[in-house]
């Protein structure tokens, strides 16, 4: 299988399996880690999701070049772009961590930008080689990197294809922990436990008004998060949520 897909209770842990290939997506990878957000994202029983990839290597070095760049250069001249769906225009507001090993460059550096937090190994690397091929980011690399860290920082990454390392990335505020490779995913698994002790609808239209508040003026922001706010005081959530305040107890939420 060139993805695993395996739920853990109310997490779900998506791996990057074609190792010998640096992870790179090859048609056959990328029709089934689209599968799996998509599972992901309509699961109700799925609150959190962690990325991540198999091999020391590699998280992912983006397309695959001898399969997946020609496809998308033919798709291209049609006005198309295969693409992972987290990169596209697929909205999912459940929390998604990316746990990085290694390589994490060009397609599988956008990866790891359209999640939310980024957890690096400190073998991990970041860069967009493209430029080098004549292309730029296509999964949008472009517009997720500089919304990420500083602008000019930002330019620099994508108009050198100089790779930076963990430390770096966490300098910048690229990634928010750098740890060992052997406790990478017990990091990642630790983060995912701590996301899912808030009320998860909550989490969601959280994570909704940030998102969409990035893309128009403050003023249509704060009525984006108005209008979550009305929808989640509607929620059983947070009456169980209020309820547990004041009885000093812990929550039973249910994401309803």
């Amino acid at each position: 299988m060139a993805l695993g897909y395996i739920k853990e209770g109310k997490i779900a842990v998506i791996t990057l399996n074609r190792p010998e290939a640096l992870n790179s997506f090859d048609p056959e990878q990328l029709d089934q880690f689209n599968k799996a957000l998509y599972d992901f994202n309509e699961d109700e029983n799925l609150w959190v999701a962690i990325v991540t990839a198999a091999g020391e290597r590699a998280f992912s070095v983006g397309a695959d070049i001898k399969t997946t760049l020609p496809r998308i250069q033919n798709s291209a001249q049609r006005g198309e772009m295969p693409a992972p769906a987290i990169c596209e225009d697929m909205q999912i507001w459940k929390p998604i961590i990316a746990a990085i090993n290694g390589a994490c460059l060009g397609g599988g550096f956008e990866v790891a930008l359209a999640c939310d937090i980024r957890i690096a190994a400190e073998n991990a690397t970041f860069g967009f080689p493209e430029i080098n091929l004549g292309l730029i980011p296509g999964w949008g690399g472009t517009q997720r990197l500089p919304r990420a860290i500083p602008l000019a920082k930002a330019a620099e990454m994508l108009t050198s294809g100089r790779p930076i390392d963990a430390n770096e990335a966490y300098r910048i505020g690229l990634v928010n922990k750098v740890v060992p490779a052997a406790e990478l995913m017990a990091e990642a698994r630790k983060m995912a436990e701590t996301l899912l002790k808030p009320a998860p609808l909550a989490a969601r239209a959280a994570k909704q008004a940030m998102m969409q508040g990035l893309n128009t003026t403050l003023l249509n922001g704060l009525e984006i998060e108005y209008q979550l706010e009305k929808y989640v005081t509607k929620s059983e959530d947070f009456k169980e949520g209020r309820q547990a305040f004041i009885e000093k107890r812990k929550a039973d939420f249910k994401a309803k």
